[in-house]
């Protein structure tokens, strides 16, 4: 049977997650002379919550996530076995929801394929039941591709939005509850009021492994809200995820520079290396692509643009390296309570990615929270690149 010819376009974005989805979005508002297709066989956006902090994203591009967020509070609190801290820095979540609505207002139905990618070339996407679609630029936004050449460890969760009789009586975020038995890693829950009765909990390990037994992690949900004193009503959704949390590894094992298809997002490694957390960047990816789509090299330059993100990564790695390889792991909860008596300008600027070198050195000084000798020796081992 012949192979029907392509259909062309300009832009064809592969994947309708977090880094697409906002990618196609900044698009068709700032480039609306641009054919631009988004191809995702299931949900743009998922069945997904994602927060930041409101350092997180510059005030020049606030233009294009400020419309999606759903929840907000003007600060957070944290727990350790140590202490507790309230911080007033804001914080704000969106959802799988939002985003695809969103996406949906400015990106005619005919510009969403709902079809299965099996192979990417440059300016061709081939799929799964033989056609094809001809595009000047393909960008993959598939999310975690090929780690094989990485060296990782896991965020890993399960998160249920529960309705609570009578409310829980939560004013503000618990963006971690370290207070949790320290189960396979550094273990802790999260807890986001989205109204009067309605919690978001999420039950998080830093672990060596992605094994994730979600059975057993819903019922230490249920016992947390037991313990809580309340008395859930209804689970009205339910996430799990895996964010890899990188300790070495080098780029070019990441996105080979033989790879000529454009890349954006987690599957061009632009995530915050000790948090996994991928939206501070995906947002500035896509704010900037509507000035460079129109450059033939365009694959090129976001390639330079991740590997210049992964060197400047290298920190974040080495810290990922004392997390993952120097503290045990029912002791790696105490790096974090350190690092949360630190000021709320170097946290806010950590969780950015924009550490400072006094930052930095603020975070090394002082008594260690792991051994000296276990830190040195796995600082050791990493992989500068």
């Amino acid at each position: 049977m012949a192979v029907p010819e392509p259909v062309s376009c300009d832009i064809a974005i592969v994947g309708g997650g977090l880094a697409g989805g906002l990618a196609a979005l900044a698009l068709a508002r700032r480039r609306p002379d641009l054919d631009v297709r988004l191809i995702e066989p299931g949900t743009v956006g998922g069945n997904h919550i994602w927060s930041f902090f409101g350092a997180d994203v510059a005030t020049r591009d606030r233009w294009l996530v400020e419309p999606l967020i759903r929840h907000h509070w003007d600060g957070y609190a944290v727990t350790f076995p140590a202490y507790r801290r309230d911080l007033a820095m804001p914080y704000n979540s969106i959802t799988g929801e939002a985003l695809a609505e969103a996406v949906a207002a400015v990106l005619p139905a005919d510009r969403r394929i709902a079809q299965s990618a099996i192979r990417l070339e440059p300016q061709r996407v081939h799929f799964d039941d033989g056609t094809r679609l001809g595009a000047r630029h393909v960008i993959d936004a598939r999310g975690i591709g090929d780690l094989a050449g990485i060296d990782c460890g896991w965020q890993k969760f399960v998160g249920q939005a529960l309705r609570i009789e009578g409310g829980h009586g939560l004013a503000q975020p618990t963006v971690m509850d370290a207070t949790a038995e320290q189960i396979g890693g550094y273990r802790f829950f999260y807890a986001l009021p989205f109204d009067a009765e309605t919690v978001f909990v999420e039950d998080t390990y830093y672990s060596d492994d992605a094994a994730l037994d979600i059975a057993a992690v819903r019922e230490r949900i249920a016992a947390y809200a037991t313990a809580r004193g309340w008395t859930i009503v209804e689970i009205e959704r339910e996430e799990t995820g895996w964010l890899p949390v990188v300790v070495a590894g080098d780029f070019d094992a990441l996105w080979p520079e033989a790879d000529g298809v454009a890349r954006i997002g987690v599957r061009a490694g632009r995530f915050h290396a000790t948090t996994g957390y991928s939206l501070p960047d995906a947002v500035r990816t896509a704010a900037a692509l509507p000035a460079l789509v129109d450059r033939t090299d365009l694959a090129m330059v976001l390639r330079d643009q991740a590997a210049a993100s992964w060197r400047r990564q290298r920190f974040y790695r080495m810290l990922g390296a004392m997390l993952f390889r120097a503290a045990a792991p029912n002791r790696r909860y105490r790096i974090f309570e350190r690092f949360y008596r630190l000021s709320p300008g170097l946290i806010a600027r950590f969780y950015a990615g924009a550490s400072t070198a006094r930052d930095k050195l603020r975070i090394l000084s002082g008594k260690p929270p792991i051994p000296v000798g276990k830190a040195l020796a796995a600082l050791a081992k990493l992989d500068w690149r």
